[in-house]
């Protein structure tokens, strides 16, 4: 895993040593992300500079440095990530005149071959890539399938820049860091900037599984990426081509399927290990690592002392039945409020999923041992494991025929509703109601109700309860209420919401954690589960496979059964929470009011303090719980000061 950063001149503003030096510092604010390498490479007339930070994974050998040029002298790539399908490749190309046993080497061997876009759909893996084709005369920019890696681009001045982080963007001179009130108002609805926006004005994302082709200084802003790839036409071929066989060979062939998924990810030079939560997808992950070891698979699980948060014991019977080399951290509460002064330098825009708190530590705990962890992301989108994807469409089948008036005034009452007190009388309750009622924080669920009664269609639903601020222009000054993510064309409901999830919430909320909270202490990451084959097998199997008996996942658990009993994973879905509510009302409360002070949002410019402060007030006396609303809030002023 690595950095990369650059820039295309088109000015000719800078001299020949100001422009190796000023890519050098680019990608120097890329070093966490390299710490074993570093290199610049420039060409005069063209006043192209590419940099690279490297971690050393594949051939340490110095074979593989980067910047690389190909044998022809073609191409020169600067490349973030993993070609796991590198070695089939590799043979194909045998008439290449390889020299090293770097993955970077084999694919300006397949872009010499087979040219950019072409090369792109034969790639397995995950990277962000920036070419410059010495011939063409043309820089080149891709993303793998997912949006595993990350890639920001944009103009400053006459020149096209380009980097990893945002970090490496800023690092150019003259580089202007304004705020886009629109992508601040997406960022407040949904806790993210969903691509292609970035949080600064003239910046953007490039999209997953898509490439940008730049042979002018305006083609950023003319021309929109291609797309060598589709997630959407991935689930459509699925829905109109179903799985032909049985239950039994469905499961069968998901076994193998996931067993050669995770092995592709098992190839590396240094040492590697998982991250194990003892839920459904890092458990499936493990075991398919440990199936195919020898050796005990290097497993790591962060422990809270607040039993409502500890996912640790869990994964400790896991990783006991497995015979892995298990390692544990019990963290108390100030060691990880210890980590949020640092989320603004991690996370580079501001990002607002407050698990990116347990994220950092158990990439901090997996770090000291480990340089390459894989994970357990992309499970539930691929098979159906949100809770959501269980009880919206029954919401919506009851709800939807009563009038939008009257439920209005229902979401107004369950508002009224103390969460603390809700679930007092759950818990109360709780020993007398069937498994599927039992709730974890039952009241924060009831406010969550009350935010989706008013929707106005299913599509509406959902996007409401993918939402924090539901309408950010009553919060952002100069934004709108418009939402920038869209609900796919899918005729079933769950399906649309299950689309929409990995093609916007996976790629800008989940990856981005992940890969953040791992770069930003030097540690590799894979997700095996997020497979282009393993996505279309997912999509072409029934619901009844994914979804049952109000529970996600079922093909995926039955696989999981046959290598760790049922009793030691079949539990309520946890998440990777800490709770900020409470820590919000106690040690965090000094911190948090002088970033929400009435004065300082009106001074500031970017907020509408009333909103704010009156939840503010509302969650300090625990009538409601509006930690969500908040942590956005919080994140952004602490990214901004």
């Amino acid at each position: 895993m690595c950095g990369l950063a650059g820039f295309q001149d088109f000015g000719h503003t800078l001299t020949d040593d100001a422009r190796a030096a000023v890519c050098g510092a680019m990608a120097d604010a890329l070093a966490h992300r390299g710490p074993d390498d570093r290199g610049v490479w420039t060409d005069a007339a063209s006043g192209i500079a590419l940099g690279h930070r490297r971690l050393s994974v594949v051939d340490l050998s110095p074979l593989g440095h980067q910047p690389m040029t190909s044998a022809s002298g073609r191409y020169v790539i600067t490349y973030n990530g993993e070609v796991y399908n590198f070695g089939d490749l590799r043979r194909e190309l045998a008439d290449y005149p390889f020299r090293g046993r770097s993955d970077t080497e084999v694919i300006v061997a397949a872009f010499e071959a087979w040219g950019i876009p072409a090369a792109l759909a034969r790639f397995n893996g995950m990277f962000a890539l920036a070419v410059w084709d010495t011939h063409d005369r043309v820089l080149w920019l891709a993303r793998d399938r997912f949006g595993e890696k990350p890639l920001y681009y944009g103009r400053v001045g006459r020149a096209i820049v380009f980097g990893s982080e945002l970090k490496a963007l800023r690092a150019y001179p003259g580089f202007r860091a304004d705020v886009d009130r629109a992508s601040l108002g997406q960022m407040m609805r949904f806790g993210y900037v969903p691509a292609p926006r970035s949080i600064f004005q003239g910046v953007r994302k490039l999209p997953a599984a898509s490439y940008l082709r730049i042979a002018s200084e305006t083609d950023v802003t003319r021309d929109a990426p291609s797309t060598y790839w589709s997630y959407e036409t991935i689930a459509r071929e699925g829905i109109a081509q179903p799985y032909a066989g049985t239950d039994d060979e469905a499961l069968n062939d998901l076994d193998e399927l996931l067993r050669r998924t995770v092995q592709q990810r098992m190839v590396s030079d240094v040492p590697l290990g998982a991250f194990l939560s003892g839920g459904i997808d890092s458990s499936t992950v493990v075991a398919m690592m440990q199936a195919a070891e020898t050796n005990k698979v290097r497993t790591f699980s962060i422990g809270f002392e607040e039993a409502a948060f500890d996912e640790a014991a869990s994964a400790r019977v896991v990783a006991a039945h497995l015979g892995t080399d298990h390692t544990e951290l019990y963290v108390t509460a100030r060691e990880a409020q210890a980590v949020i002064p640092r989320l603004p330098s991690l996370y580079d825009e501001p990002f607002a999923d407050s698990s990116q708190i347990p994220t950092f530590l158990v990439a901090e705990l997996a770090r000291a041992h480990v340089t390459v962890a894989l994970s357990g992301d992309g499970g539930d989108e691929l098979f159906g494991g949100y809770n959501r994807y269980v009880w919206a469409p029954t919401v919506w089948r009851r709800l939807g025929p009563v009038p939008q008036v009257a439920r209005r005034v229902l979401a107004s009452c369950a508002r009224m509703a103390n969460p603390a007190r809700v679930d007092q009388v759950f818990a109360v309750m709780a020993p007398a109601l069937p498994a599927r009622l039992r709730q974890r924080t039952p009241g924060d669920k009831l406010h969550k109700l009350a935010q989706v009664l008013p929707a106005t269609s299913a599509d509406d639903l959902y996007l409401r309860l993918a939402a924090t601020w539901n309408d950010p222009s009553e919060l952002v000054l100069g934004s709108s209420s418009a939402s920038a993510v869209s609900v796919p064309a899918l005729d079933d409901f769950v399906d649309r919401m299950m689309c929409a999830d990995a093609m916007t919430y996976l790629p800008d909320d989940i990856l981005v954690k992940v890969d953040r909270a791992a770069m930003g202490v030097s540690l590799e990451t894979r997700v095996p589960l997020l497979d282009a084959e393993l996505a279309r097998f997912a999509w072409s199997l029934p619901h009844r496979l994914k979804i049952r008996q109000g529970h996600g996942k079922r093909i995926l658990r039955d696989v999981l059964a046959r290598y760790v009993p049922r009793e030691l994973f079949e539990r309520p879905k946890m998440g990777f929470a800490v709770p900020i509510d409470s820590w919000l009302r106690g040690p965090l409360r000094d911190w948090a009011e002088s970033l929400l002070d009435a004065a300082r949002l009106r001074r500031e410019g970017y907020f509408h303090p009333e909103p704010i402060r009156r939840r503010w007030a509302e969650h300090l006396s625990g009538r409601a719980n509006w930690q969500n609303h908040l942590w956005p809030v919080l994140m952004f002023q602490a990214w901004s000061a």
